[in-house]
């Protein structure tokens, strides 16, 4: 259990979670998974947005995406992104749709996969252990201003570490998944 004093913290822990979660959804391991390329930039009317808002995305086999445009004046532009990205899909035009073709993995690629996986997670874990420095701080100048004792202190300390080893444990957690995803032939 948290305690009060942590509690209005947690926040920042699930977010950096929940931004891990969402550049692992990115990472290719050689099914067709279309959060892979949702958040890809196109360049349409001048404007800069994100892939989800200018097509539909599905994925009709385990190795294919299939990208729809809503407006078909999007198509170049949505295919001159899903080239610049460089995800190593096949990227081919089909009268008013994108298809992508996942090509599958090599054992030297999933390696490579697995490596950026595991700089991924130890970029989360700085960014937990930011978050336990930065709360660590409030509580030293709490005690310090005298709002807490100092016994307080330590025990807040002691449930900080608590809570930091909960989200290291998560991260830790879903890599080894992630992991197995990538390996799996």
């Amino acid at each position: 259990m948290i305690p009060m004093e942590l509690s209005s913290h947690k926040n920042q822990f699930e977010s950096a979670l929940g931004h891990l979660k969402t550049e692992l959804s990115s990472i290719n391991t050689g099914r067709a998974a279309p959060a892979a390329i949702e958040n890809i930039i196109v360049d349409s009317y001048g404007a800069k947005m994100p892939l989800l808002q200018l097509a539909s995305i599905n994925s009709p086999e385990p190795n294919q995406l299939v990208v729809q445009p809503w407006d078909i004046n999007n198509l170049k532009p949505i295919e001159k992104a899903l080239q610049e990205a460089d995800l190593g899909f096949g990227v081919a035009i089909q009268e008013k749709i994108i298809r992508l073709t996942v090509p599958k993995l090599t054992e030297e690629r999933r390696l490579e996969i697995v490596k950026k996986l595991k700089q991924t997670l130890e970029q989360t874990k700085i960014s937990i252990r930011q978050i336990r420095e930065k709360i660590r701080e409030e509580i030293g100048q709490e005690e310090s201003s005298k709002q807490i004792s100092e016994d307080k202190k330590y025990k807040l300390q002691e449930d900080l570490d608590k809570l930091t080893k909960v989200y290291t444990d998560k991260i830790e957690e879903i890599g080894k998944k992630k992991e197995t995803e990538i390996m799996t032939i």
